[in-house]
């Protein structure tokens, strides 16, 4: 049985923050640098700028999740839309700049409608949840 015991206000915000912290840096690092963290933090090779940039846009989006939850408390499906949109579609920037080493066309289309659909979804419910 888990015991309910107080937490101060602050302790779970705090660790939300910090977590949005640790996924920002951590994302945008391999995202704009992905050279500099293979070197610094993930020398496993092969070396693979594309999969560097692909963690970079996760990353990123896991910490605006947890960011805009700080702030958002009251819609849960939006934060969600908005942080996976946001990664969706930083992946599509991905497949765009990394073009030259592999992957279809296809694919970046497909992300790209992902994307698109997913941050009209945060727009919409927005836009619903000011209504209300």
């Amino acid at each position: 049985m888990i015991r309910n015991f107080m937490v101060p206000k602050y302790v779970v915000p705090a660790i939300a923050g910090a977590g949005a912290a640790f996924f920002l840096f951590f994302g945008l690092w391999p995202l704009l640098d992905p050279m500099n963290f293979y070197e610094e933090v993930a020398d496993f090779p092969p070396y693979n700028e594309h999969f560097l940039h692909d963690v970079g846009a996760f990353q990123i989006g896991l910490g605006l999740t947890l960011a805009i939850a700080l702030f958002w408390r009251s819609d849960a499906l939006l934060v969600a839309l908005i942080g996976s949109g946001v990664a969706a579609a930083l992946h599509v920037w991905a497949h765009v700049v990394d073009e030259d080493q592999g992957g279809s066309s296809g694919d970046t289309i497909f992300l790209g409608i992902l994307a698109v659909l997913l941050l009209a979804g945060a727009a919409w419910q927005w836009t619903r949840s000011k209504a209300v």
